[in-house]
């Protein structure tokens, strides 16, 4: 009497369903990311343009002329939309990326709070999606390795 599953064939499945779920999680990831990214140049603009969106804070510790944070956020979002591309491909380095772009957003998104917070809030909540999605499988689980 044979059992209808053999040992190598429950192994495959859960690779495969691991596999599956990793893939998922990276683009899930990459979106949010790319999302992220996309937010981030809109606000990198309207400050740039010198928009009157933005709060003006006179006593602020990381105060920065707004044009600054404008520039800072736009190469952010250009370099969150060009990792998240990369992320489609499953590829280690794009991971490794993704967490430091996310990092890197959610730190300037946290640091310009004062100047306009909601948007602050939400790209910074996005950016701790992106990083919990690039973190939660494993180095083995990606099938994309270049």
């Amino acid at each position: 009497m044979s059992s209808p599953s053999s040992p190598s064939s429950a192994t495959n499945t859960r690779d495969d369903t691991s596999n599956t779920l990793a893939g998922g999680l990276v683009v899930f990831a990459a979106v949010m990311l790319m999302l992220g990214g996309l937010l981030s140049i809109f606000r990198g603009i309207m400050a740039i343009a010198q928009d009157d969106i933005f709060v003006r804070t006179p006593n602020y510790v990381f105060k920065f002329n707004l044009t600054s944070w404008g520039w800072i956020h736009l190469v952010l979002g250009v370099l969150a939309i060009g990792v998240g591309i990369g992320l489609f491909r499953l590829a280690l380095w794009a991971r490794i990326l993704g967490v430091a772009v996310a990092a890197l957003l959610l730190i300037a998104n946290f640091l310009s709070i004062p100047y306009y917070p909601l948007w602050s809030i939400v790209v910074a909540a996005i950016c701790g999606f992106v990083i919990w999605g690039l973190c939660v499988i494993r180095r083995e689980d990606g099938t994309g390795t270049g």
